[in-house]
């Protein structure tokens, strides 16, 4: 068993049009539409054209991430429509060596309107409250130049290329580096 994280944010991370929040039961029409992209069902958990059923085990995983230790898994919503836009997460199995992984997904609809960047941002200021994280690192396969762009825009550098990345998903693919550093970290 991980040792404990730190506890769930008592304020919602926000940046710009978005608030991070739990993950809740509403959010399995919002995990359908995002199950409806096969890259993002490719890279995680979620299956590709999710049904009902399927969306909601997906929801119920995401609610347990933070309990089994894993991490911090959010909802991104647009804070003015009131309506989840995508899913984001905070992944932590290496906060005892002070880095942790990042990942984010927009659903189809909702996608070249600036979410993700915000979402990125308010995840990364949440990740620095957190003690003994410095480094934040993202994978993205170097075709996904959105994705890059995200990165960018979020303040977030290329720093390497990892060869055969293990994906949730169970594939393995080439895959990019970002990196964000905590001020006065490694």
């Amino acid at each position: 068993m991980p040792d404990p994280l730190p506890p769930w944010p008592s304020t919602a991370p926000s940046c710009g049009r978005v608030r991070l929040r739990s993950v809740c039961e509403s959010d399995a029409g919002m995990a359908m539409a995002l199950a409806e992209d096969p890259y993002v069902s490719a890279t995680g958990t979620l299956p590709h054209r999710a049904d009902r059923d399927e969306a909601r085990a997906w929801v119920k995983r995401q609610q347990h991430r933070h309990s089994e230790g894993r991490g911090f898994s959010f909802t991104i919503e647009d804070v003015g429509a009131r309506v989840p836009v995508g899913h984001c997460g905070l992944w932590l199995s290496h906060l005892a060596d002070g880095y942790a992984s990042a990942g984010y997904a927009i659903a189809p609809a909702f996608r070249r309107n600036g979410f993700a960047a915000e979402a990125l941002t308010a995840l990364t200021g949440f990740a620095w409250s957190l003690a003994g994280l410095n480094r934040i690192d993202l994978f993205i396969e170097p075709w996904n130049a959105g994705s890059i762009r995200t990165a960018e825009r979020s303040g977030y550098i290329r720093s390497g290329f990892r060869s055969g990345y293990q994906l949730a998903g169970g594939g393995q693919r080439d895959m990019l580096v970002f990196s964000a550093a905590r001020s006065g970290g490694p």
